[in-house]
């Protein structure tokens, strides 16, 4: 929860305290507000450090989600209409896939320039409809109104098995840290879309044209891990589990928050999977990928932790990669390629910083 000193300041700004911050702030608020709500009992606040909220259906939770999605911020110029519309439900699918969850609905509001062309809105629509189709979610409702800018909101339902669900807390020691899949491809490719007209010339002509096509098809058309999450939870293996929306050390840090034990993470350079053609990218724009892979984000794979004696045969069977280990040392922590152990700064991709 966020000091006693953050209430008190009159003179920071949201911008000082970032998302997750004021998103933790919000959500103590509330509770100090409403101390007899019915929604505030133990399992209740164990669930606020997901990206979902639980409610008690018997033997199931409902599942609920929300993503808002802005045009000068989350979708870049070279994202066509369709894309636009395919993204607002992916990131929403990727949060239920987190927590194990089938899709039962999706509703959508829409902030429209009242200049937008009519058929760029089909194409937003087609490619909502696209995306709905894909994840067999029905589009339920929602609502529209007038904006400066595009924005697009998405609200998502699901429903889990209790015994099924996975939540950001869970994690224990000896608990194998894995990924479904390579890391940084969607850095790669906004690095590579977001470049300055005449850069972005100069690396076409020096990239690989598969390069080119796979890292802008990942950055543009993310995939939610749904399959997997759903499948994964299945299995009563996996101990903690999120999806990689804001980089790898974001996410861990995110586990080792959620967790009521003083677990650390170590991740392991040498395990991180960077697939060569973001090494590739990143060489002509004079990066280092492995900061592609642990603080950009958007790449919406799912990072788990994983009993050690059942990670071997789900390794083979969902492709997982293994990144590091739940240890007890209550640190981040990361093992370079030469063997030295450093801490791994707390960064990420964050809203108003």
């Amino acid at each position: 929860m966020p000091s006693k000193k953050l209430y008190k300041s009159k003179n920071l700004k949201i911008s000082d305290i970032g998302e997750k911050k004021l998103i933790k702030r919000l959500l103590s608020r509330s509770r100090a507000l409403q101390p007899n709500s019915p929604f505030f009992d133990e399992f209740y606040f164990k669930s606020l450090s997901d990206d979902a909220a639980l409610i008690d259906l018997d033997d199931k939770y409902l599942v609920i989600t929300a993503d808002l999605l802005l045009e000068s911020t989350h979708l870049p110029q070279d994202m066509s209409p369709k894309e636009k519309g395919m993204k607002v439900v992916t990131v929403n699918v990727s949060d239920l896939a987190a927590m194990g969850a089938t899709p039962i609905g999706f509703m959508l509001s829409l902030g429209l320039p009242g200049t937008l062309p009519l058929d760029e809105f089909d194409e937003i629509i087609e490619g909502i409809l696209h995306s709905c189709q894909k994840y067999d979610i029905g589009l339920t409702g929602g609502d529209t109104n007038q904006a400066n800018e595009l924005i697009l909101s998405g609200t998502i339902l699901g429903l889990v098995d209790k015994k099924k669900v996975l939540m950001k807390s869970g994690a224990s020691p000896g608990d194998v840290v894995a990924v479904t899949g390579p890391l940084g491809v969607a850095a790669a490719g906004f690095e590579f879309l977001l470049s300055p007209p005449l850069v972005k010339e100069t690396l076409k002509a020096e990239i690989n044209p598969s390069t080119l096509r796979l890292i802008t098809k990942k950055a543009l058309e993310p995939q939610a891990r749904l399959k997997e999450g759903i499948m994964l939870a299945n299995t009563g293996a996996v101990t903690s589990a999120t999806d990689i929306t804001d980089g790898l050390a974001s996410e861990v840090d995110e586990l080792i928050s959620a967790s009521s034990n003083n677990i650390g993470i170590t991740l392991y350079q040498t395990l991180i999977p960077i697939i060569p053609e973001v090494e590739e990218i990143a060489t002509l724009l004079d990066h280092d990928p492995l900061e592609f892979a642990l603080y950009y984000g958007e790449d919406f794979e799912l990072l788990l932790t994983i009993k050690k004696d059942d990670f071997v045969h789900l390794k083979d069977q969902f492709g997982l990669q293994e990144v590091g280990v739940v240890t007890s040392s209550g640190k981040m922590e990361i093992i370079n390629k030469d063997g030295k152990t450093n801490l791994l700064k707390d960064k990420g991709y964050q809203h108003f910083k």
